[in-house]
């Protein structure tokens, strides 16, 4: 059993780093519930091993599968890919699964957030409100239990000392009632190993986990934001881009850089289809998924594996010039289209959502 800490990342040297940096490897979870996913969830479960096996290209890939689907999950996934049995509500290891941190002796450790399904998007959540912790003890890392909840998909670091939240996901009522923003940025800053907290507003329109930066803005590199974007002035989600922009431009990272901002074309707007509706079992206690609901599609939600980029493809208008903005961004980096893409979005996040990176610990940040 991996030793659970008492003081804060910060205190012992500990940061977050890039998400660009060396990866160790990568975690993920095995799709499921049926309430979420349509027909039983098959085709998400044929999506998530297309994105598992794109990603053991790079590096070494971890899924966990519940008891009642480890079977199916390791005939399903290619013996690079290694399957191991972890209980879970659902598939999105980015939000349940552990944050993770280096030091400067190149040692990792992790962060477990508290969960509550996403300010109570569903009731059942015990499951992976654990999920962290396994992953930590799996990985041999020493784990920190940050008094604050939220989910990775909430908060993106540059290495650097700067950290990019969203006001909406971080200041949510029904995840932390009672915390000011001085008081969350405060944890933040502790638990993350950073400096400096940029707040944007609003995160993509219709985003049901309330606005998670990792549909909206990441950083490209310290000093360089990529940005979800629409030139058409009657989306909504132009003036959420726009409130965005501005912030950022205004923006100065921890070490006294301005930003510089990569507008990355949004997809769109997509639909959930009568045929995708009615294969999804409604259920009591989670979100009812209607034909007609605008989906959060983005870009900016993809995977970055060792010396690639793997990026949703959603919409043939669009998915060619978000291709160019991508590559023009990470010329050094292979971009690879993931077609299954549309199916986990119907689920409510896409490839970022459903991994999770282990830093490969260097030294340095």
């Amino acid at each position: 059993m991996s030793r659970t800490l008492t003081s804060t990342p910060a205190a012992d040297g500990f940061h977050v780093p890039s998400e660009l940096g060396p990866h160790a490897g990568c975690w993920m979870l095995w799709p499921e519930r049926p309430d979420n996913w349509r027909r039983r969830a098959l085709p998400a479960q044929l999506a998530f091993a297309a994105v598992a096996r794109a990603i053991a290209r790079f590096e070494p890939v971890t899924v966990g599968a519940s008891a009642g689907q480890y079977r199916r999950a390791r005939a399903s996934l290619p013996p690079a890919v290694r399957v191991l049995e972890i209980s879970s509500d659902d598939a999105w290891m980015r939000d349940v699964g552990p944050t993770f941190l280096v030091d400067a002796q190149a040692r990792t450790r992790g962060v477990q957030w508290r969960f509550n399904a996403w300010g109570g998007l569903y009731e059942d959540y015990a499951l992976d409100a654990d999920v962290a912790q396994k992953v930590l003890e799996l990985a041999g890392c020493e784990r920190y239990c940050a008094p604050l909840v939220t989910e990775g998909g909430a908060i993106h670091v540059d290495g650097q000392g700067t950290a990019l939240v969203t006001e909406q996901s971080l200041l949510d009522p029904r995840r932390n009632p009672g915390l000011d923003r001085g008081r969350v940025q405060r944890l933040l800053e502790r638990y993350l190993g950073v400096s400096r907290v940029i707040w944007l507003g609003e995160g993509v329109v219709e985003d049901e986990t309330a606005g998670h930066i990792d549909n909206l803005a990441c950083f490209a590199r310290p000093g360089e934001v990529c940005l979800t974007w629409t030139e058409d002035v009657r989306d909504p989600q132009r003036r959420v881009c726009a409130a965005a922009l501005e912030r950022l431009l205004e923006a100065r990272d921890a070490r006294g850089r301005r930003l510089r901002v990569h507008r990355i074309p949004s997809p769109g707007p997509l639909y959930l289809t009568w045929r995708e509706a009615r294969g999804i079992l409604p259920r009591p206690g989670i979100r009812a998924l209607r034909p007609g609901r605008r989906l959060a599609a983005s870009y900016i939600n993809f995977y970055a594996p060792n010396g690639a980029l793997l990026m949703p493809l959603l919409d043939t208008r669009t998915d060619a010039a978000a291709r160019r903005a991508l590559q023009h961004v990470f010329p050094r980096r292979r971009i690879i289209g993931v077609p299954a893409a549309r199916e986990i979005l119907l689920g409510g996040g896409n490839l970022h959502c459903i991994t999770q990176q282990q830093p490969l610990a260097s030294g340095r940040s």
